[in-house]
């Protein structure tokens, strides 16, 4: 199998470095905000949170009894169950996302935050994530907007080359992409998902507003702004809830048993079998150590 080049944060502090000591209160706060807005209510059943890093937004799924924690880094996700703990709620998973080691249609909901503007093949990825979640299942992404209100006023004064307004994507760093909304609505559509809400996030992200303002006062203009991503997208990150489409179970119908499937060749349900989990149809073997299944194929 031809491996596609992924962004790998394993031995990263980007959690402290990035997060805790970067000065992104303001953006944290935001997301915090968009998540709120566009997560189902009510109790649900299986959260996957591809990217997961650190934990950093896994609290903020209160609401559901399972959360499956993927990232492809295994010492982020060493960090997250030193934050989170291990028990039955939170299940940690290093794999890659083009070849998620998940049985069809287990998840009720799933999220992508930060993560999509590292995607070479972005359009794989969003087959891999339909693939896991049910008929009916929310799916909500987050992507890194090309056209930002910044890139378009550096793209009119000839300070930047590539033009915010056509739908490819821009490398504006080594495996750091940022995308046309318009091409992201398509892939998802192409893949299987409906879009019902939108929200621009982060419009307050420049220097010198951080510097004058307080970070709940920038919230709080940024919740507002929030509403007008149905309208328009001119933020430099953007929030999609869309809905997995597919025919509705049939009444009395229970959820499949979670069951992971092999990456290498597709086989499942695979045995969970810690410390060492071999697939019966091809042999590949997958360990499991301080509860952290890498099922990365190598």
């Amino acid at each position: 199998m031809d491996k596609i080049p992924v962004c790998d944060y394993e031995g990263s502090d980007y959690q402290a470095s990035f997060w805790e000591q970067g000065g992104r209160g303001y953006e944290d706060a935001c997301e915090a905000i968009a998540l709120r807005r566009l997560l189902p209510a009510g109790p649900q059943r299986r959260m996957l949170e591809l990217g997961a890093g650190a934990g950093r937004n896994t609290p903020r799924y209160a609401g559901f009894d399972e959360i499956t924690l993927v990232d492809y880094s295994r010492t982020q996700l060493e960090q997250a169950r030193d934050r989170l703990g291990t028990g039955p709620r939170y299940r940690y998973v290093a794999a890659d996302i083009y070849y998620l080691p998940f049985a069809a249609g287990l998840f009720d909901a799933a999220t992508m935050i930060r993560t999509l503007h590292h995607m070479v093949e972005p359009r794989l990825a969003l087959a891999q994530v339909r693939a896991c979640l049910a008929p009916g299942a929310v799916f909500i992404l987050e992507f890194a907007n090309k056209q930002n209100l910044k890139a378009i006023l550096r793209y009119l004064v000839r300070r930047q080359h590539w033009s915010p307004f056509t739908p490819e994507p821009v490398e504006f760093a080594p495996l750091n992409f940022d995308f046309h909304p318009a091409t992201v609505r398509a892939w998802l559509q192409a893949n299987g998902f409906a879009v019902e809400r939108t929200l621009t996030v982060s419009h307050f992200r420049a220097g010198l507003f951080k510097r004058l303002l307080p970070v709940k006062l920038l919230a709080w203009m940024d919740s507002i702004a929030q509403l007008s991503g149905d309208l328009w997208q001119l933020s430099p990150s953007v929030f999609v809830r869309c809905r997995a489409l597919g025919p509705a179970p049939a009444e009395g119908e229970s959820a499949p048993e979670f069951a992971f499937r092999c990456p290498a060749c597709g086989h499942a349900p695979l045995p969970d079998t810690p410390p060492l989990i071999t697939c019966p149809a091809c042999a590949c073997a997958y360990p499991v150590e301080g509860g952290i299944y890498d099922f990365r194929v190598k």
